[in-house]
């Protein structure tokens, strides 16, 4: 078997699991790009997939990662090229795609299953939505994140593996492609693998929230976000649109505009009018 993650870090916690169940063994492809982000027009086609690219070049270039962009851009359909090459090569081969309760890796499982449909059949997906596990702690929880599971439930998850059916390849095909037709770069998760679109700057008010007159570094803004903010995502999607509000005038900045920790803003002043007597 194949396994399918979206998460780095749901690699190595999946891998861990192996040494407890060697039937659970078989090579384990990582789908890198955070599709909850960004434009998501003609996904497949050469101009589609170099616009996205394009884009995470603006994205990335605003912050730490300026001077290396093209070390660190994905190249999601090499991968799954590759899978296609060993489904091809094996018909008794089978992929697992391993999804858990968030909107990127819904996302990214929206991207992925629309080009496996040949392979009805043979693929197999774990959806852990709304599902308790044990804790190190010994606590009952549920993960929002593969990475969150101990290896040792991960002898549990499997028995949850199913194939996907005909309708769900055609249902999942046609909701991934009305998506991709809104035109809208932000998704969110509103529950099983139902997912809301939202304009690019649909965190932009949550960031201003955390802002008042006095400076602070633009890391702190980003460390409060994501510790306190209802929905929130990567570090470079959010500078990006720090970097925006900046260009757009809303709020103000001192210091390098570089990585987070280079500057600090606010939220703009408003001018004194004085007023005559």
């Amino acid at each position: 078997m194949i396994h399918l993650v979206f998460q780095h870090a749901d690699v190595e916690t999946l891998q861990k699991s192996f040494e407890l169940d060697e039937t659970l063994s078989g090579p384990v492809l990582e789908i890198r790009d955070e599709y909850a982000v960004g434009p998501l027009f003609d996904p497949y086609t050469d101009e589609g997939i170099e616009a996205r690219r394009t884009w995470w070049r603006e994205v990335l270039s605003a912050g730490e990662q300026e001077g290396s962009v093209e070390e660190v851009l994905v190249n999601d359909q090499e991968t799954v090229a590759d899978l296609v090459s060993k489904l091809e090569a094996d018909p008794k081969e089978t992929a697992w795609i391993w999804v858990a309760q968030n909107k990127h890796d819904v996302s990214g499982y929206y991207w992925l299953i629309s080009q496996l449909a040949p392979f009805q059949g043979r693929i197999l997906i774990l959806f852990l939505h709304n599902l308790p596990f044990i804790s190190t702690k010994g606590t009952i929880f549920y993960p929002v994140n593969l990475f969150q599971i101990p290896p040792r439930e991960f002898l549990k998850a499997k028995k949850l593996a199913r194939a996907i059916s005909a309708g769900e390849f055609e249902n999942d095909a046609e909701e991934w492609k009305r998506l991709c037709g809104e035109d809208r770069w932000v998704r969110i998760l509103e529950g099983g693998k139902k997912l809301a679109q939202y304009s690019a700057d649909f965190y932009d008010q949550q960031l201003l929230g955390f802002l008042n007159a006095d400076w602070q570094k633009a890391s702190r803004l980003l460390h409060q976000f994501m510790q306190k903010a209802p929905h929130t995502t990567g570090d470079a999607y959010l500078l990006w649109r720090i970097k925006k509000m900046i260009e757009d005038q809303r709020i103000e900045y001192q210091g390098t505009l570089g990585a987070p920790k280079d500057f600090e803003v606010r939220l703009k002043a408003v001018a004194q009018i004085e007023i005559p007597y």
